[in-house]
């Protein structure tokens, strides 16, 4: 039986993310996560940094792919998964490495705004991005793009906006 330790960490991402496809076809996205806490220093009347703490965060597959494409150096996220640890050799001797396998992830709308474009991934690594009633095509493997007829915009009702005042109480 596995027990996996979730977690959920906020922070800004300290390398760009960095995408790979492995030989047998699976995508995957490694980036470096700093999360600093901050707190008020009431004898110097100010907030002060903390340590920083460092995670590697890994992701697969389609979630690979979406990060590769949305997350840039310095960009603050939010990032749930499960914890593990890597041991590693270094020439000053053993070093471990706090790893989250994210689950979910996004930017942090409290430091920002962002838009989201929906993504159906086809063979490939090739991804539709959909936004209304526009649609284009991006291949981050630096392949083809897809053919037009597979770009069709989503259906009007699942793209628009909920109105608040449309909602049952």
């Amino acid at each position: 039986m596995s027990i996996d330790s979730k977690i959920t960490v906020s922070g800004w991402v300290g390398t760009q993310p960095r995408h790979v496809v492995t030989q047998n076809g699976t995508s995957f996205t490694v980036f470096r996560l700093g999360s600093t806490k901050r707190y008020f220093d009431r004898s110097q009347e100010s907030w002060v940094d903390g340590a920083t703490t460092w995670f590697t965060v890994k992701t697969w597959r389609s979630a690979a792919v979406n990060v590769a494409e949305s997350l840039r150096r310095s960009d603050p996220v939010v990032v749930h998964g499960a914890l593990s640890t890597e041991v590693w050799e270094s020439p000053d001797g053993p070093r471990t490495t706090l790893v989250i396998e994210a689950d979910a992830l996004g930017p942090d709308l409290t430091r920002g705004q962002a838009t989201f474009r929906h993504t159906v991934h086809q063979t490939g690594g090739e991804a539709v991005h959909q936004t209304g009633a526009e649609a284009s095509t991006s291949t981050p493997s630096g392949g083809s793009p897809l053919d037009p007829l597979l770009t069709a915009p989503l259906d009007p009702l699942l793209t628009a906006p909920l109105d608040p005042l449309d909602a049952a109480p």
